[in-house]
């Protein structure tokens, strides 16, 4: 067995990716909360349980996430959390504060899956691949005992990574709608604070937005993950 059946892959991809928005968003939502907004409190977003956000953005956390599954073999989508946009633009660095919980949330599960990676790589049980990818950063040492059950693990941790990696540096990107802006909204004097919640609030603007990160991510996509695959495995070159 060297590789998960379809299905399996896509649980474990929709596991991660439902799990991987729910504290991106918990996160905004609980520090906004911490900062006087109750507004996703209220709403039920300042949870761990993905119902409410699947509830808010059905199509960003099911329908979408499927589509991109069959047609490329990884996921997309998205979710939201409320906030008071009066309560922004009178607390404008809590506003930054709640805009960087989200890619905050991202860095947490990066972190806590390359720490698992490199404990498991280090008792020898995981070990780097022959060829390395986006789901595919360790693989199961050849005739260990739990070979098999392995798999499944190595794929979710490296999924887990390389997905919260992507997300936090994605998200940090200072255009409309993505957290970078709302960051550089509530650090930037009022006028150009103003300026900036306007364009994040024009549908227009937040399309272009996102097809501009798109194509800036497209250009740091290679050196950002080839930093990652020397972190994780120092000492192996990939072509």
């Amino acid at each position: 067995m060297d590789a998960l059946p379809n299905v399996g892959e896509f649980i474990v991809w929709f596991v991660v990716f439902l799990f991987t928005l729910t504290v991106h968003e918990a996160c905004h939502g609980l520090v906004a909360w911490l900062g006087g907004d109750s507004t996703a409190y209220h709403g039920g977003q300042v949870t761990l349980n993905p119902w409410p956000h699947i509830r808010r953005e059905p199509v960003g956390t099911m329908v979408v996430p499927l589509l991109t599954f069959i047609t490329s073999g990884w996921m997309m989508g998205w979710a939201s959390t409320p906030y008071d946009p009066e309560w922004g633009r009178q607390h404008p660095k809590r506003l930054a504060a709640m805009s960087a919980a989200g890619p905050a949330g991202n860095l947490l599960i990066a972190t806590l899956a390359f720490v698992a990676l490199k404990t498991l790589l280090a008792s020898g049980v995981l070990v780097p691949p022959e060829q390395i990818n986006f789901q595919r950063l360790v693989e199961p040492r050849v005739g260990t005992p739990a070979e098999s059950i392995l798999y499944p693990l190595a794929f979710l941790l490296s999924v887990a990574l390389s997905l919260n990696v992507l997300l936090c540096l994605f998200n940090l990107l200072p255009l409309p709608p993505l957290d970078g802006a709302g960051i550089l909204q509530g650090l930037l004097p009022d006028r150009y604070g103003s300026l900036i919640e306007g364009l994040r609030r024009n549908p227009m603007m937040s399309l272009v937005g996102l097809m501009i990160a798109w194509q800036v991510m497209d250009v740091f996509y290679h050196p950002a993950f080839e930093v990652l695959y020397r972190l994780l495995h120092p000492g192996v070159t990939y072509g």
